[in-house]
């Protein structure tokens, strides 16, 4: 590694200002700090020294998000397989089908999960990479900027949100306006006002609900439909919500159910949330104060239950382990860039979000999963959070300053 070391800052020396590849400087640098930590140091006030960075921040996130990868990969292959096996099938079509018949469509099998599951979930993720790369790249050359880690991040967390069915061509589309216009737009990495992630989404859903929505979506196995919990919530018969679920709480926990390839497992994001915790790379304030507020929103629903909406009478310990309320209160509220950044400020910045999502949630059926649009919208107004508090400190400290 030392030699390689030594080779990579030999040729960095023809990618620096003056050099003869110097407009090619961010395309090295992209590569040169994948490998490599930044040996710049601050060396005084105002700034604080630590071994903290911007790499290793996102490569936390990333280790974070590995229990939601295992388990997107084998839920998307154990729902596909006990689908082929009631249906007496062998295995998938086209491709994916040579592939399985070697290893066999078997529900039982961890491996057989995991690789049918895959066959959906990396080709999601490859299209995320390269598309959204190639942009992040086309950027950076143009304003001569490094290429920033955090689109390792932001890529991941798109593909997980989607479900496995989704067409590659929308998939590319998505994160290509969440990188240009809710990112690039703006300045790149550290001045998006809101997710990109979630903008790609939210893109995609609102221009092709088809693919988003629906009882086919979830389930790969053509002609299967597979409502999610939250679809058979919403369509149940009034005073009968919670017989009409399929799914215990301790499944819908696990992530055994259908839905977005990452976002099932309450249990996944939990383990994920610890690690984020541990490191101090997550806020625990915005995590608490959603959960807070999604509880206080959940808890007046069920407790003045109407008779009229089915979605009043979801338990509030049941909408914590429903639909994405999980993996936007770990992996989403919490980002860095687009939540509020002061202590106070990220109080009501979490109350807000676990509060919309719920009331999303329960008072539109129509749109049972409200967690993308109150993250955004906490997005929109967390500045504003921020002004209130900085504003209200300086009057203090006018105060007792005279």
């Amino acid at each position: 590694m030392k030699r390689l070391s030594t080779f990579l800052e030999k040729l960095g020396r023809h990618f620096e200002k003056g050099g003869r590849f110097a407009r090619w400087y961010s395309v090295y640098e992209a590569f040169d700090s994948f490998l490599y930590g930044s040996n710049q140091t601050t060396t005084g006030a105002p700034h604080v020294r630590d071994a903290i960075d911007l790499k290793r921040i996102m490569g936390t996130v990333l280790v974070a998000l590995i229990p939601c990868v295992i388990m997107a990969m084998w839920n998307t292959g154990h729902l596909a397989n006990v689908a082929l096996a009631s249906l007496g099938l062998q295995g998938p079509e086209g491709w994916r089908g040579q592939i399985m018949l070697q290893v066999g469509c078997n529900p039982a099998s961890f491996l057989s999960n995991i690789v049918h599951g895959a066959l959906y979930f990396l080709p999601v993720y490859i299209v995320t990479m390269i598309v959204g790369s190639a942009w992040e790249a086309l950027f950076t050359l143009v304003r001569g900027h490094e290429f920033s880690e955090a689109f390792l991040v932001t890529g991941l967390l798109f593909a997980l949100t989607l479900p496995p069915t989704i067409p590659l061509w929308q998939v590319a589309l998505g994160i290509s306006f969440g990188v240009v216009f809710a990112k690039e737009v703006f300045g790149g990495v550290g001045r998006n006002f809101m997710n990109p992630a979630l903008a790609s989404r939210a893109f995609i859903f609102f221009a092709y609900p088809a693919q988003m929505t629906g009882d086919m979506v979830w389930t790969t196995v053509s002609g299967v439909s597979g409502a999610t919990a939250l679809g058979q919530l919403a369509s149940a018969q009034p005073g009968h919500a919670m017989q009409s679920l399929d799914w215990s709480w301790t499944q819908a926990f696990l992530g055994t159910v259908p839905g977005s390839m990452g976002e099932t497992s309450t249990l996944a994001c939990l383990i994920g949330a610890i690690i984020l915790l541990i490191t101090g790379v997550a806020s625990w304030r915005v995590m608490a104060a959603m959960l807070i507020g999604g509880l206080a929103c959940a808890c007046w629903f069920w407790l003045t239950a109407s008779g009229t909406n089915p979605m009043q009478e979801i338990p509030p310990h049941w909408h914590l382990v429903l639909g994405g309320f999980a993996f936007g209160l770990v992996f989403m509220a919490t980002d860095p860039i687009s939540s509020a950044q002061t202590a106070t400020g990220q109080w009501p910045y979490g109350l807000l979000i676990g509060t919309l999502a719920i009331l999303i949630r329960v008072a539109n059926p129509a749109y049972p999963e409200g967690v993308m649009l109150a993250i955004l919208l906490g997005n929109v107004f967390a500045p504003l959070f921020d002004f209130f508090v900085i504003e209200a400190n300086i009057k203090r400290r006018k105060l007792r300053h005279g």
